[in-house]
């Protein structure tokens, strides 16, 4: 656990960056530090490995004050990602991943076994170990620092907005790669963004901090999203914080039914089983298609009805003509249509399910 006790942080010419900060970071959980620019996330999150020290408080790691810690070892024992990366230019991928392991005197041979291993579960080609980081997408240079980060597989990894340097595609699948890494690995994550949708999917603990570095609020996000503490954290968590909090509502409590077949509408299935898009006909269906591809068939929305939300669900309805959602299966093959009534009843319900006291998961 790291312990923030009383900690402020002022600079020379006054200015107060953290002040009397006060928070836990939960072992094995991801505590993520949201807010806009100015706010001390960053400052805060340096402080842990002592790449800034606090002027006032204390900050324990497992109960230790970290000033009583060699900078190096302790920043040894620290994971750290940034933006970009930060990848040794001039080094081979396998080497800028065994560059901790390499600091704390694993002979070459281990090293590189590590660093071909942690390639792998990060998600990237082996192949890719010879090469040098211009030779690698902006996606996988970030992968590529994850992996330098857990090589000498330290207990406590910070992470300084990450991901926020990649396209909006590339950052959702690192993201969901940290999540499949976290359920694995369960390191102690302290995580800094600006993007509430990043902090809210990502956060097991979201701690909000306003400008000249106070404390809004620290809950997890369906409280955070429920009962916002003030305006400042209600204005911030945005006006859709209702679309927000369906993504901790489990779609699987909403009624599907098993035909493909909707009033005017009909869904169109591969010979897998797996959806096309939708179809118009009969009596009550629209007559412009303009919008239909070279098949005749529209677009369409899809939600895993065991793994989604009922966020995922909504998304799915609004994205198809028939205002319906396809459910599908864990492999992607069709399981059901929601419709618009089916969801509206579910969406009643998750009005007060999606609380403090609702159902709750990443998604």
């Amino acid at each position: 656990m790291i312990t923030f006790e009383g900690v402020t942080k002022r600079y020379g010419d006054g200015t107060v960056a953290v002040d009397n900060l006060s928070l836990q970071v939960p072992t094995g959980a991801i505590t993520v530090f949201v807010g806009p620019s100015g706010c001390g996330k960053t400052t805060s999150l340096r402080m842990i490995n002592r790449m800034i020290d606090a002027t006032e408080g204390r900050i324990l790691l497992d109960d230790k004050d970290i000033r009583q810690i060699d900078p190096p070892t302790l920043r040894r024992g620290i994971g750290y990602v940034i933006q970009q990366a930060g990848l040794f230019p001039h080094r081979k991928i396998v080497d800028n991943v065994a560059t901790v392991p390499y600091l704390l005197g694993w002979d070459k041979k281990k090293a590189r076994a590590r660093a071909m291993e942690l390639l792998e579960r990060v998600g990237l080609d082996t192949k890719l170990a010879g090469r040098y980081p211009f030779q690698l997408s902006g996606g996988q240079q970030q992968r590529v620092g994850v992996a330098r980060a857990l090589a000498a597989d330290p207990p406590v990894l910070l992470m300084d907005e990450p991901f926020s340097a990649v396209d909006p595609v590339v950052r959702t699948s690192l993201q969901d790669e940290l999540l499949r890494l976290q359920s694995e690995l369960h390191k102690t994550i302290v995580f800094v963004t600006h993007d509430i949708d990043e902090a809210i999917k990502l956060g097991d603990t979201v701690a909000v901090l306003r400008v000249g570095g106070h404390l809004a609020q620290i809950a997890d996000p369906s409280t955070l999203l429920a009962e916002p503490a003030d305006d400042f954290v209600e204005g911030f968590l945005g006006k859709d914080r209702g679309i927000r909090r369906l993504s901790f509502v489990p779609a699987g409590g909403v009624a599907v039914r098993a035909e493909r077949d909707v009033p005017g509408w009909s869904v169109v299935l591969d010979g897998d089983d797996r959806p096309l898009g939708w179809r118009a006909g009969g009596s009550t269906g629209p007559t412009d298609t303009q919008a239909a591809g070279k098949d005749g068939l529209l677009p369409f929305g899809t939600f895993d009805l065991e793994k989604d939300s009922l966020r995922a669900a909504l998304d799915a309805a609004l994205l198809a003509p028939s205002g319906c959602a396809i459910a599908v299966d864990g492999d992607g093959r069709f399981a059901g249509v929601v419709t618009r009534e089916a969801l509206d009843e579910a969406l009643l319900r998750a009005s007060g399910a999606a609380g403090p006291t609702g159902a709750g998961s990443h998604g």
